[in-house]
């Protein structure tokens, strides 16, 4: 287990982290960052309907656009057992077919990771940049962050990984945990989007009740983050994230004053294990900080 604690913005774990994992779904954080950015520079509104579209960027950001996801096809799962290589990006959508929505953007909730491909299209679009480069010049760089890089062959993730990355089709950040622990804190600290856009960004739809195994008593979701109320009374923003052989969970709790961000990555763990282990560390801070 690999584990990355920041209290009030500065670290409190040794600076030792440098074992480059994936970041799986905390991904998906990242490319909401990015993706403000261009509402923050006034390319694109929150709530204006997509070009040839029926949904609009928020509905993305918030998996409420009605899109199916590929984790439904059977296939797919066959697929990465078998440790094929990935499919095309519009193979994958014509075997899917994404152009038939499940229910009218805004009227449900769905977590699609087609919606976040579909971010990262338009953030190309928009700024005539690959997408490597548009979250490196628009995210990772203004927060400061170091060894951080789009994964996009087997030898990314190891010498030994027979997981093809481009079965993540929004794009697999790699890079330290302790880099994923900075980039929530520097990103909700107000480091790269207005008071407005982070607030924005941390108003959720929720999405059910009490998650059992995990420590989610009112799980939401926001733009681009998983936020909502947690046992004993606190609440979290951030994000989990898992694929084969792992976990990663990256949140951060305010309270007052005093903030506290953590990041857990372990190898054969589960969700709510890691997430566990997450809230402990959080908990102490902040009550330590109180």
């Amino acid at each position: 287990m690999l584990c990355s604690l920041i209290s009030k913005g500065q670290p409190q774990t040794p600076d030792r982290l440098e074992l480059t994992v994936p970041w799986w779904s905390f991904t998906k954080t990242v490319l909401a960052a990015t993706a403000l950015t261009l509402v923050r520079d006034g390319l694109i509104g929150l709530d204006e309907p997509l070009a040839d579209q029926p949904f609009t960027l928020r509905q993305l950001l918030r998996h409420d656009a009605g899109l199916a996801d590929y984790a439904e096809l059977a296939d797919y799962h066959a697929a990465v057992a078998n440790h094929e290589s990935a499919w095309p990006a519009d193979a994958m959508m014509q075997r899917l077919d994404v152009a038939r929505l499940r229910y009218s953007p805004g009227t449900g909730w769905r977590y699609s990771n087609v919606g976040y491909l579909l971010i990262g299209r338009l953030i190309e679009q928009l700024t005539d940049l690959t997408l490597d480069a548009a979250v490196h010049q628009r995210a990772l760089s203004p927060l400061g962050l170091s060894n951080v890089r789009f994964a996009h062959t087997r030898a990314d993730l190891g010498s030994t990984s027979d997981y093809d990355p481009a079965w993540v089709y929004h794009g697999l950040l790699i890079g330290p945990v302790s880099q994923a622990a900075l980039c929530l804190d520097r990103l909700l600290g107000g480091d790269l989007l207005s008071q407005n856009l982070i607030r924005q960004m941390q108003t959720a739809r929720t999405v059910g009740g009490p998650i059992p195994g995990r420590p989610w008593i009112t799980p939401g979701y926001g733009l681009g983050v998983m936020q909502g109320g947690i046992e004993g009374g606190y609440s979290m923003s951030g994000h989990t994230g898992c694929g084969p052989g792992s976990v990663i969970a990256v949140y951060r709790m305010g309270e007052g004053d005093a903030s506290a961000c953590c990041a857990v990555f372990e190898a054969g763990g589960g969700e709510g294990d890691v997430e566990a282990r997450v809230v402990g560390q959080l908990v102490r801070a902040i009550r330590e900080l109180s």
